[in-house]
């Protein structure tokens, strides 16, 4: 009695293709791990709408960063209570963002003309971008007066 049969060329794929599945190829994970949020950027006024902005040159797990993709100013207008950074960065808006080239090496300092924002009064946090979007953790709350003061 004959037994049944795989063609030749059948069998030679299927082979192949158990080789393919059993072990070639790259090790490791097949995509990159996520990126970790940037530390917070330390803001303060140096004059009336002249922020200075020291760079965070770590993300929030302590490892160093490369660069970074954007710093965003983000603006959330006055209401009956002083917000958390979190609250503000939630809802607020942007106000001014800068992006690469423009910005210097992380653990910097920048400087950011805000003479030009017209907003109302309310509040303001600087967040740090690194690439793929991911903001990192707000600074400080500074209040944002009135133009006309």
């Amino acid at each position: 009695m004959r037994r049944p049969s795989l063609p030749k060329p059948a069998t030679a794929l299927l082979a192949c293709a158990v080789l393919a599945v059993a072990g070639c190829g790259r090790k490791g994970d097949p995509i990159p791990r996520p990126r970790a949020a940037a530390r917070a950027c330390e803001a303060a006024w140096a004059d009336h709408r002249i922020l200075d902005i020291r760079l965070p040159d770590q993300d929030v797990q302590g490892q160093g960063l490369a660069g970074l993709e954007a710093v965003r100013i983000i603006h959330l207008p006055l209401g009956t209570s002083k917000p958390t950074a979190v609250e503000v960065l939630a809802r607020g808006e942007v106000l001014l963002e800068q992006r690469r080239p423009d910005l210097p090496d992380p653990g910097s300092r920048l400087r950011l003309d805000l003479q030009k924002a017209g907003r109302g009064p309310g509040w303001i946090v600087v967040v740090a971008m690194r690439a793929g979007q991911v903001p990192g953790e707000p600074s400080a709350v500074l209040p944002w007066l009135h133009p006309a003061f």
